[in-house]
Formats: C-alpha cells, sequence, structure tokens
C-alpha cells in the first residue's frame, strides 16, 4: 500500500504513545487533528499497518529517532488520551463520535472483514449469490475460502460463477450490499447470536477477478474444491483453465508451506532450478534454497556456475515449467498455502 502523507503523519503517530502524540499534535487546528485521527483509525482497522512501514515512516521522519512500535496498540484508549490532550474532551467527544460514519463512507466493509468467518457464512446463506460473491471478493484469501467452504454446496457454485463472470457491480450497490450485512452483523452481536469461533503476472480486469477466485479456491479442501472446478468449467472451460493456472504463480512460492514445497521440489529438475533462480526475487530464492539439501543447492550453485548469459526467455521458461510441476501437486491436493 502506497501511503499518502496523512497516512503516514498517522502511522507515526502509532508509533507513540498517546502523551507523546497529544504533544506532537499541539498547535494544531482541530480540523487537521480530526483528519490525521480518522486515518490513525482507518489504518488499524484496515490493517494497513506492519512494524516495517512504521519503522520506515520514522526513519524517513527523523533519522537520528529510532520509534519502537509498543506491542498490543490500543485504538481506543490511544486516541480518547490523544485527542482529549490536544484539542480538550468536548472536541475529543465530537471527533470520535465522527470516526465510524466517516471510515464507514471511506470503506464500507471494514466492520465485515473483522467478523468471524462462521458469523457471515450464517448472514449471507440467506442472501443473493451476487451480493455474497461481492462480499467475498473484499475479505482476504484465507477467511473467504473459510466462508465460501461454509456455504451450502448448491449456494457455492452459484456464488463461484458470479465471481469468475465479468459483469460489474457499481460502487452504489456494493455500499448496499455492505450496509445490509453489516446491519445484520450488529443485530447478531446485539442479540448474542453469531457463529463460533506461471510466471508473475499482471493481472487486471478479468484476469484479476479469477485470480481472487483462483487463491480462494486453493484453500479449499480437494473434494469441495474439484467440485466447484467441475461446475465452473462445465459452464466455461476457458475460464477454468485460467483459474487451474492461476492458483498457482512463480511469485506463490514464498506462500507456499515448507513441507509441501519441500516435496514438489523433489520433482523439480536441478537444471531448471538453477535456472529459475537467476535474478529471481531474494525471498524466492530464500525461500527454495531453505527447502531443499545443502547437496541439492551445491548442485544449483554448480549448475549456475556453468551457464553463460542465458536469456530472459530461457529464464522465464525454466520458472514455468517449475510452476507446472508445482501445479501438478496442487491439483492432487497435496500443496498447503500460508496465506497473508
Amino acid at each position: 500500500m502506497v501511503l499518502s502523507g496523512k497516512q503516514k503523519a498517522a502511522m507515526l503517530l502509532m508509533s507513540l504513545d498517546a502523551a507523546t502524540a497529544a504533544e506532537f499534535l499541539k498547535g494544531m487546528d482541530a480540523e487537521t487533528v480530526q483528519e490525521l485521527a480518522v486515518e490513525v483509525a482507518y489504518l488499524d482497522a484496515s490493517g494497513h499497518t506492519s512494524p516495517a512501514q512504521s519503522a520506515e515512516v520514522a526513519r524517513q521522519f527523523c533519522e537520528s529517532l529510532t520509534v519502537e512500535k509498543k506491542e498490543g496498540f490500543e485504538l481506543k484508549g490511544f486516541l480518547s488520551t490523544m485527542l482529549t490532550s490536544t484539542i480538550g474532551q468536548e472536541n475529543a467527544d465530537r471527533i470520535q463520535t465522527q470516526i465510524d460514519d466517516l471510515l464507514q463512507k471511506r470503506d464500507p466493509f471494514i466492520p465485515i472483514r473483522s467478523a468471524e468467518a462462521k458469523t457471515l457464512a450464517v448472514i449471507l446463506e440467506k442472501e443473493h449469490p451476487q451480493a455474497i460473491a461481492v462480499v467475498l471478493s473484499e475479505l482476504d484469501a484465507r477467511k473467504s475460502s473459510e466462508v465460501l467452504g461454509l456455504l451450502d454446496e448448491g449456494v457455492r457454485i452459484s456464488v463461484v460463477t458470479r465471481l469468475t463472470g465479468s459483469e460489474a457491480v457499481s460502487d452504489e450497490a456494493q455500499l448496499r450490499i455492505a450496509q445490509l450485512v453489516c446491519g445484520q452483523l450488529e443485530a447478531m452481536t446485539s442479540s448474542g447470536g453469531g457463529g463460533g469461533g506461471g510466471s508473475a503476472a499482471d493481472p487486471t480486469g478479468q484476469s484479476q477477478s479469477l485470480r481472487k477466485v483462483a487463491v480462494m479456491l486453493r484453500n479449499l479442501a480437494k473434494e469441495v474444491r474439484d467440485g466447484l472446478m467441475k461446475s465452473i468449467s462445465d459452464q466455461d472451460s476457458e475460464a477454468g483453465e485460467q483459474i487451474s493456472q492461476l492458483m498457482v504463480l512463480w511469485e506463490d512460492l514464498v506462500e507456499i508451506e515448507d513441507r509441501s514445497l519441500q516435496q514438489a521440489l523433489r520433482e523439480v529438475d536441478t537444471q531448471k532450478l538453477a535456472l529459475g533462480l537467476i535474478e529471481a526475487d531474494d525471498a524466492i530464492v530464500q525461500k527454495i534454497r531453505s527447502n531443499i539439501s545443502e547437496r541439492a543447492a551445491e548442485t544449483i550453485d554448480e549448475e549456475t556456475a556453468l551457464m553463460s548469459s542465458p536469456k530472459k526467455a530461457e529464464i522465464e521458461e525454466a520458472r514455468e515449467a517449475i510452476v507446472e510441476v508445482l501445479r501438478g501437486v496442487n491439483e492432487k491436493g497435496e500443496l498447503a498455502f500460508v496465506e497473508e
């Protein structure tokens, strides 16, 4: 996520204790303080924060200042103390009552993303498949897979069919769906209900939608996934083939669980592996080298030393060959992913 200036300022505030943040904001007008408070709330609610980002923002702010991100950031207490110390209790109360409305306008799906999968499944089961598809597309891959797996089989098929389609949903329709689901979440909470506990691609438009479906499906149990893939292929064989290919891409290597990756790499030709790792991202190189034997790593080094300026097309071909092996393992249901 590329941070705006205000978001960087908000992230810097989140790296400080409330009292220091209040001192930081003294002298600013109430409107600016409110805007920063909204950014703090948005970054926390949407999950767009990380220690690495915080450290980088702090470094940019002042290279001589070291800011450690505190454990267990408590947003409500932080905002209350920061705002009260800066602009007084009355203005702080007014701003805090407005934050939820402002967040709702910016991203109406924030409350839905924090809901439990079982709760969402109970709510969505009764909704139109298109509405379910919209909600699932706004969730992270793991949660969307979990919710999809909890739905009735007939509903699942209808939802996945719509996820693979090219029909666009207007912003107004998305807002109405989000408001409807949020309303039901609030009702369940207040009533005590709810459930328990290939090569790098640049997908756009339809391909992007199919990629989301592919990542969602790859987390499902094999028998469930195979049933959904059959339904997709029966209706659109081309879409089915694309989804099958998009379940595993070169950049997905870093998300494969170590044990299943170790098993898969045993089926990969060492020469292809050596060629594919040339100029590869450090994360992928480290991931592969940490999941092969010391002897295999030495062999890769030997193969690399014998190569003389391989062409980019040859490297891409080698990577595709590696990914094809992984896709084959995935089709057997033997490839596990650790989704971010």
